[in-house]
């Protein structure tokens, strides 16, 4: 049976509706060396976030992923807090973001050592939290993988292999998400396994057609920013659908979310807008219900579910 791993516990596909597969409660993207996330109150994070995540339940939203990985100021307690205090499931991740975000411990540890981690976090839990880890979120650097951001790689490969867990990465350009999928692969992991995130990033539609027909999940995930633009990620969805790839697509925004680096947190962009904008604007452009609901719940769920 799959589930779908959150932080109230495994769900089935029977008690999950819409999925947002790519936002963020809490992530600091300052210099690690600063490392104001260790410092920040969880009460101070759910007087801010809590409000957002309502917003969303009063929408249909059934549950979000939480795409902040070591590096960038995971906090799955302070992540906990807010779901507990909403009683809204959300999915965390094991993982490392790119350079120069790798914590010294991720240089200097053995490939071996750092899957060891991985799969304690996606077995048992995260940091004496309690709350089992669904996914493995990684990044890779715009110009090419360094040596570390490849050990983590193949790290992962071997977690994700021994777990059933998908593995999404924060891939800019296009050849290096070719890069991935080919160290995935000799690693003996599925690319039906592997998440493109920010594919919208490279404007190239063929080569998202390209990865798609590859096997890999194709995210859009800042819908609702100005760059590409609603009008030109309709036209992108409405050809990856026509080529048969719908069930390989993910829709995103990429909001939130507490900054313990901003004074008060900052101030988040609300997850909203898939709902409230962009869906009637695919209904518009003759995407049928069925299609939206594949996209924004069965999709998300297989993703991530295991």
């Amino acid at each position: 049976m799959q589930e779908l791993l959150t932080t109230l516990g495994p769900l089935t596909a029977d008690r999950v509706g819409m999925v947002l597969p790519h936002e963020h409660i809490f992530v600091d993207l300052a210099p690690i060396g600063a490392a104001s996330y260790q410092s920040a109150d969880p009460d101070d994070v759910v007087r801010l976030m809590a409000p957002e995540i309502e917003k969303i339940q009063e929408q249909g939203v059934s549950a979000l992923v939480e795409c902040t990985p070591v590096g960038v100021g995971r906090r799955v307690d302070v992540v906990s807090a807010v779901s507990r205090a909403t009683q809204f499931p959300v999915v965390v991740a094991t993982g490392i973001y790119r350079e120069p975000w790798v914590p010294e411990w991720a240089h200097a540890a053995t490939e071996s050592a750092l899957a060891e981690w991985m799969l304690g976090e996606l077995t048992d839990q995260v940091e004496q939290t309690g709350v089992r880890a669904a996914w493995i979120k990684l990044s890779a650097g715009d110009d090419g993988i360094t040596p570390t951001e490849s050990k983590i790689l193949r790290a992962a490969a071997h977690a994700g292999a021994q777990t059933g867990a998908v593995i999404g990465s924060h891939t800019v350009h296009g050849r290096v998400v070719r890069d991935q999928l080919d160290m995935l692969e000799g690693a003996g992991y599925s690319p039906e396994r592997f998440i493109w995130i920010h594919a919208q990033s490279d404007p190239d539609v063929a080569l998202h057609l390209e990865m798609a027909e590859r096997g890999c999940w194709v995210e859009y995930d800042n819908i609702g920013s100005d760059d590409p633009g609603d009008a030109r990620l309709v036209a992108w969805i409405l050809e990856l659908l026509a080529a048969g790839h719908g069930d390989r697509l993910l829709l995103s925004q990429d909001r939130g979310w507490y900054s313990p680096s901003t004074p008060g947190g900052g101030t988040p962009r609300p997850f909203t807008y898939l709902v409230r904008e962009f869906l009637p604007r695919l209904r518009e452009a003759g995407v049928d219900e069925s299609t939206i609901t594949r996209l924004t719940c069965t999709n998300p769920f297989h993703a991530f579910s295991r």
